[in-house]
């Protein structure tokens, strides 16, 4: 395996499925299979997921809400998300761990680094929720600082996209796909990879991220296993 220790970002809207809100039970068995596939293969698997396809602290707040209110109800979303994603795990036969920047001791474990290492090298796949634990701070943020943490070979960014264009693929049918591109790069073509907090924060500490197509199965296997699929931003 190319990786031996992965993060996977998960967005909350690709749990929707074709739904347009909540979750969906078939993608969510589709990921826990996928996820299952490389875990018996030795590598080692955290994951952070979004909780867009529930609650959105930023378009909270663009209809009146009080931001900080808005964000703690996304972190709750995510704890959502984490607790599905581990029941999938689960019924899959991996062992699983939801940990929580928020104290919600009754349904998650909180955050402890310590703790979140030992999980992943006894083989349980560790969910992180609760974003931060900080409003302001998206998911991505959270997922790049938790990579950092955790040491971390690579962030995987699991999207419906195969990877970075030169334009919105899905309005633009002339854009192009980067096989690989650096961080520098990225920022100065203005390409959106992560908002510009997380990005930054894998770029100082030369986290590598690889943005792919989640929903296509066998695709994570075939990234840790070192074939090129999507986009890899690197130094």
């Amino acid at each position: 395996m190319q990786y031996k220790r992965i993060l996977l970002k998960l967005s909350g809207e690709a749990l929707m499925g074709e739904q347009q809100y909540g979750i969906d039970p078939e993608r969510l068995s589709e990921y826990a299979e996928d996820i299952k596939a490389v875990i018996k293969k030795g590598v080692e698997v955290a994951i952070v997921i979004g909780g867009g396809n529930i609650f959105r602290g930023l378009s909270g707040a663009s209809q009146g809400m009080d931001r900080v209110q808005g964000d703690h109800m996304g972190m709750l979303a995510t704890v959502i998300n984490g607790l599905a994603l581990q029941s999938a795990l689960e019924l899959q036969g991996v062992e699983t761990r939801l940990q929580s920047a928020i104290k919600i001791n009754e349904v998650a474990e909180p955050f402890i680094r310590r703790r979140a290492i030992r999980h992943l090298e006894k083989g349980r796949v560790v969910i992180f929720g609760g974003g931060t634990g900080n409003p302001y701070f998206t998911t991505d943020s959270a997922a790049v600082l938790r990579a950092i943490e955790i040491k971390a070979d690579v962030i995987l960014k699991g999207t419906r996209v195969d990877g970075i264009y030169t334009s919105d693929p899905e309005k633009d049918k002339n854009a192009t796909k980067f096989d690989s591109i650096s961080f520098t790069d990225v920022l100065s073509k203005g390409l959106k990879v992560m908002d510009t907090t997380a990005f930054t924060l894998s770029q100082e500490n030369e986290l590598p991220i690889v943005v792919f197509d989640m929903n296509t199965r066998g695709n994570l296997m075939k990234i840790v296993s070192g074939e090129n699929i999507g986009t890899v931003v690197n130094v």
